[in-house]
């Protein structure tokens, strides 16, 4: 390996897509698409936008094996099971399209990434309530410092939910993709530096969220994870919560609440920055569409995305927009590290992942 770890990881790439006006013939290309998921359709135009973005060499300049794929997502085979079903119960197995068949697996849509790109290091999909999108650039960081890949794209993809499906009175459909790559191999090849993004992620039981002091759990374990993906207190912070109303949404808006933007530090700089609050979708995509738009703020102004499910997961990104101040250094200009392991918790109830 002689590329930096995760913690010299930079975003050289970043792809959107919204299924408002999507049409996959200009997208992708008339022929090979037709027949993929929406879900699919979504997650290929968004990262073939973040790596146009990357521009030549962002992956050829190593081999497959040393290419990872990364994607999180809560729904995209959701209305495809819906139609498999109705066709099954209503004329039989036999007239399930033998394209979209394969699809009943979520794991498909990152595979059908990871096969458009040659990207044999590791290819992993992620599930979890809300936060998959943040997990999946998590884990795709961690695998890169453990050394199974020198690139990562990662990303969310969602495609609406079917009438009467939970959450189908949020739709979320479209995708987002981030293209990351160490800094030194952007550097040499001349590649524009967007910025770096780390996760922590961990775990608030919902009683927990729903007790007297759930909002003061909520608070110490936001501020163990900024602390442990490297964010001083003494800096200021702009933060975008995504979240539901949930107990736990509402413990962790509370918590993030109490950050008043006036606090000081003992030296009398501001501590905390501006709080926007952003009503959660139905499933994983808008935590990853803030995080790739905070990363087009101004040059080092640190931006925490945060977003948690009624189920109790719950995740931070901390994201530090422009280039490495630090070109020869090769550390994380935020995290010092990887930034994006376990989580500890200081009270016993509520838990780290």
């Amino acid at each position: 390996m002689t590329d930096d770890p995760a913690g010299g990881l930079v975003v050289t790439g970043i792809g959107t897509v919204s299924a408002d006006g999507f049409d996959f013939r200009t997208a992708l290309g008339r022929r090979g698409y037709k027949y993929l998921p929406a879900a699919a359709q979504y997650l290929l135009a968004a990262a073939k936008g973040a790596l146009a973005q990357a521009g030549p060499g962002a992956l050829e300049a190593v081999g497959p094996e040393e290419r990872g794929a990364a994607v999180g997502t809560n729904s995209a085979a959701v209305a495809l099971h819906h139609t498999m079903d109705r066709t099954i119960t209503t004329t039989g197995a036999e007239d399930l399209s033998p394209a979209l068949a394969p699809y009943f697996s979520v794991n498909l849509f990152g595979s059908r990434l990871a096969t458009e790109h040659d990207l044999k290091g590791f290819n992993l999909t992620f599930t979890s309530p809300r936060v998959a999108g943040l997990e999946a650039i998590q884990a795709g960081r961690r695998a890169i410092a453990a050394g199974r890949a020198r690139r990562l794209l990662a990303g969310a993809t969602e495609e609406a939910l079917p009438e009467g499906e939970p959450g189908a009175d949020r739709p979320e459909s479209g995708a987002v993709a981030l293209v990351l790559e160490p800094a030194s191999a952007a550097r040499s090849r001349g590649a524009a530096a967007l910025g770096r993004v780390a996760v922590r992620s961990f775990f608030l039981p919902p009683r927990v969220a729903a007790s007297a002091d759930g909002a003061g759990q909520a608070a110490a374990l936001l501020r163990d994870a900024l602390a442990a993906l490297g964010h001083r207190a003494d800096r200021p912070l702009t933060v975008t919560a995504v979240l539901d109303g949930s107990p736990v949404g509402e413990a962790v808006a509370a918590a993030l609440a109490g950050w008043a933007p006036d606090d000081r530090a003992p030296d009398g700089r501001p501590v905390a920055g501006r709080l926007e609050r952003v009503p959660a979708g139905a499933g994983a995509l808008e935590p990853v569409a803030r995080v790739a738009a905070a990363l087009a703020a101004p040059a080092g102004h640190p931006h925490a995305v945060v977003t948690a499910a009624a189920e109790g997961n719950t995740a931070v990104c901390l994201v530090t927009p422009g280039p490495d101040p630090d070109p020869g250094s090769g550390a994380d200009a935020t995290s010092g590290g990887t930034g994006d392991g376990p989580g500890r918790s200081g009270g016993t109830e509520a838990s780290s992942r």
